[in-house]
């Protein structure tokens, strides 16, 4: 159904070692960043008449993680591309290249 490319980045020609490394960490800060801002949606709010009761409040952070690693999966919002391109730069200036 989904398939296990985390995103487009992944494509990248060379995205090994390293650069695949930094590329995987970006993604999960991406996924954390959509997981934070998801629970602040409202979206998840139970509703009054059929709600999930406590069962459902303590395992709703479960399911916005996995929606958001999905979201990231499907090419996110540009966040993890943007914290990857700034570590990689980093990652240059530290080994002296400019």
């Amino acid at each position: 159904m989904f398939s296990a490319d985390p995103s487009p980045l992944s494509a990248l020609p060379g995205a090994q070692g390293r650069d695949a490394q930094l590329l995987r960490k970006s993604q999960e800060l991406e996924a954390a960043f959509l997981a934070e801002m998801l629970s602040f949606s409202g979206l998840s709010t139970p509703s009054e008449s059929f709600g999930g009761g406590a069962g459902e409040e303590q395992f709703a952070s479960f399911l916005r993680a996995e929606q958001a690693r999905l979201m990231v999966a499907r090419g996110g919002i540009g966040l993890a591309e943007v914290i990857f391109e700034s570590m990689k730069s980093r990652e240059g200036q530290r080994d002296g290249n400019p």
